[in-house]
């Protein structure tokens, strides 16, 4: 990992911290808390992941899209983090039109 990247990686947990910090719904549910007698400790945890896009991974993801707008294996495989299953997964290709998701 360069130290560019890094340095990258970085910025994106400060710029999440900040979106935190600064957001009025979040201080207003807190705010709502403290009315109702408790103090607020808010821990977050971010993972961060990467994967390297090889120029093979970009075209044929391109391909896939311009030739109906296909799930590829990472949309599949964030989806099941997510618990979500879609309906005809059975090959692994998926269209549009076959995108309705349902909450495992």
């Amino acid at each position: 990992m360069t130290s560019r990247l890094r340095e990258l990686i970085q910025q994106l947990g400060e710029a999440i911290h900040e979106s935190v910090i600064e957001s009025e719904q979040i201080a207003g549910v807190v705010q709502d808390i403290r009315k109702h007698g408790f103090d607020v400790l808010l821990m977050l945890e971010a993972t961060i992941g990467l994967n390297e896009v090889s120029k093979e991974t970009e075209e044929a993801d391109a391909a896939a899209e311009a030739a109906g707008g296909t799930f590829t294996k990472n949309d599949v495989n964030f989806l099941r983090s997510l618990r979500i299953s879609i309906e005809g997964e059975d090959n692994g290709e998926l269209t549009q039109g076959e995108d309705e998701t349902q909450a495992g």
